[in-house]
């Protein structure tokens, strides 16, 4: 499915930027360079911060990345918020 007009990029293009790790893209924005393009109107920023959030819960639910509290702090995963909702549209 295509989340992102302007760029023409795929749910599944986006899914395949997110690997567990320090360089792991956290917000819309990392994931628009990951992929090599920036924002143009923002539209999709919400449904690619959607897909981050997905990523993170599959990754919790089927146990693919188990923190241990050793590290934790160097685990983009483990760091990635998803307690609130960020004001306006942010890429």
């Amino acid at each position: 499915m295509i989340v992102c007009s302007c760029n023409v990029l795929s749910d599944g293009q986006v899914r395949a930027c997110l690997q567990p790790g320090p360089g792991c893209p956290r917000t819309p924005a990392q994931v628009y360079g990951c992929l090599g393009c920036s924002a143009k109107c923002g539209r999709c920023a919400r449904t690619i911060r959607g897909i981050l959030r997905n990523a993170l819960a599959e990754a919790e639910t089927h146990a693919a990345h188990a923190c241990t509290t050793g590290c934790e702090a160097a685990c983009s995963l483990g760091s990635f918020q998803t307690t609130r909702e960020p004001e306006g549209v942010a890429a």
